[in-house]
């Protein structure tokens, strides 16, 4: 048996969307479950629109993705091979170099190369859509070069793919139409024609074709807003997939693994923004702490980081706590901008009717809560002050003096914010001393005399 051999084979001329790598995420997978090899050409022969700083981007992002791939060409250092297949065509009669005048109004005639079509039905097998019959008399004689050393795209992938032995063509829907040209040049060259694939395009949350003019994301955007490489792997290999199981989460060798073309279906794959972030969040929970904190720590802006008080320490003890709000690290940053990280690393400033219970507005009482809630605390060695600790030591006095008198007025004085975590967390985080020095600004707000 043959080796499986597939490409992925984007053209350079912008920033490509997860769409598109949804095309190689498969071509990847099926290879490797295969024990083939993956290809990676880029079609670079729309000379004009083609930029080096987009096909850096594709290779930045599949490197990122993690799809190695076995080679990697640029189609523009193949024309050699290109030219010499088109003059075979001419000399067999199967092409012929046709004199036109320029569409641009201009009156220049130019010399193009159209394939001499022989006007027969083409049929061939879709893994994923069966039998597909197309009249290719319709076509005419279709242009194959602008001149005999710039040949297009339809013979040049043609010449590809045969010099480098693929043998399943993996690609979106969109492609079919091209089929019956390309399967023409295959057979006038000589050239094993290969199995085909057309996936279903991705749609959006407005079930509109997924498109860089539509707001389509470059893959890049993905990384820089700090989604895992492998959460985003996992999810545009079920966009228009699933293994037949319950199973959501899976690593890339799972992913491998379970590849089963046959399992593609033929509907749409929906690009689920919400699907995309729990599966990130999944993702995130499985890395290490001391993966998630070198992530944290790469997105945590200067804002925080340079605030006085700001130590490494202090951010390693409020890991967890941003983990749990978060479905991808660029949200630390959003945290940040709506307050709710500075507290954890400077004294809140806060105006002194926030401490205040519900329709308790008597500061002596709240500040009498607070002195009983220091006195408790005192209590507990600063080597032991978690929030487990904490909580069991003032559940007591809480519940006896009502949780919301007793808790709110200390969540308050630690954060400054009518939405923060549990005062027996944030006073584990804090640690002991912060904790109580903090109250005891509370206590001091408290006594003096509301303006």
């Amino acid at each position: 048996m043959s080796t499986i051999v597939t490409r992925f084979a984007p053209s350079p001329t912008g920033l490509l969307h997860g769409g598109t790598y949804r095309t190689a995420v498969f071509s990847y997978l099926f290879a490797r479950k295969n024990k083939g090899r993956f290809i990676v050409r880029i079609e670079d022969t729309d000379r004009e629109r083609s930029k080096k700083e987009y096909e850096d981007n594709i290779m930045d992002s599949l490197a990122w993705l993690g799809l190695e791939y076995d080679a990697q060409y640029r189609q523009s250092d193949l024309v050699a091979g290109h030219t010499k297949a088109l003059q075979k065509l001419i000399d067999t009669g199967n092409a012929y170099i046709s004199r036109e005048e320029a569409k641009d109004g201009s009156g220049q005639i130019r010399e193009l190369v159209r394939f001499k079509n022989p006007n027969q039905r083409v049929t061939f097998h879709d893994s994923i859509r069966g039998d597909i019959s197309s009249d290719t008399t319709d076509l005419g004689d279709f242009v194959i070069a602008k001149r005999i050393d710039e040949p297009l795209f339809h013979l040049a992938v043609v010449v590809d793919d045969a010099s480098m032995g693929v043998t399943h063509i993996i690609r979106g829907e969109d492609h079919i139409s091209n089929t019956p040209r390309q399967i023409l040049l295959y057979n006038a060259l000589g050239y094993p024609v290969p199995q085909y694939a057309h996936l279903p395009l991705v749609v959006d949350e407005k079930r509109a074709k997924l498109s860089k003019r539509r707001g389509a994301q470059a893959i890049t955007y993905y990384r820089d807003q700090g989604y895992l490489p492998e959460a985003i792997l996992n999810f545009l290999s079920l966009v228009g997939w699933n293994p037949g199981t319950e199973q959501e989460i899976f690593t890339k060798d799972e992913l491998v693994q379970s590849f089963d073309l046959e399992r593609v279906q033929k509907s749409a794959g929906f690009f689920n923004i919400e699907k995309l972030n729990w599966t990130n969040k999944e993702h995130i929970k499985r890395l290490t702490f001391e993966e998630q904190c070198a992530y944290v720590e790469r997105f945590m802006p200067s804002s925080i980081t340079t605030l006085p008080h700001y130590t490494r320490e202090g951010l390693l003890r409020i890991v967890p706590l941003l983990i749990d709000h978060i479905t991808h690290f660029g949200e630390i940053a959003t945290l940040a901008e709506r307050g709710e990280v500075a507290y954890y690393f400077e004294h809140p400033t806060y105006p002194r009717e926030g401490l205040f219970w519900k329709d308790d507005k008597d500061a002596e009482h709240t500040r009498q809560k607070l002195d009983k809630v220091t006195e408790i605390l005192q209590k507990i060695p600063s080597d032991n002050f978690t929030a487990e600790t904490i909580k069991d030591a003032l559940w007591g006095y809480a519940s006896e003096a009502g949780k919301g008198n007793v808790l709110w007025p200390m969540r308050y004085a630690l954060s400054g914010r009518d939405k923060s975590p549990d005062p027996f967390t944030l006073a584990g985080v804090l640690g002991k001393d912060v904790t109580l020095e903090r109250i005891l600004l509370a206590q001091q707000l408290l006594s003096t005399t509301s303006s």
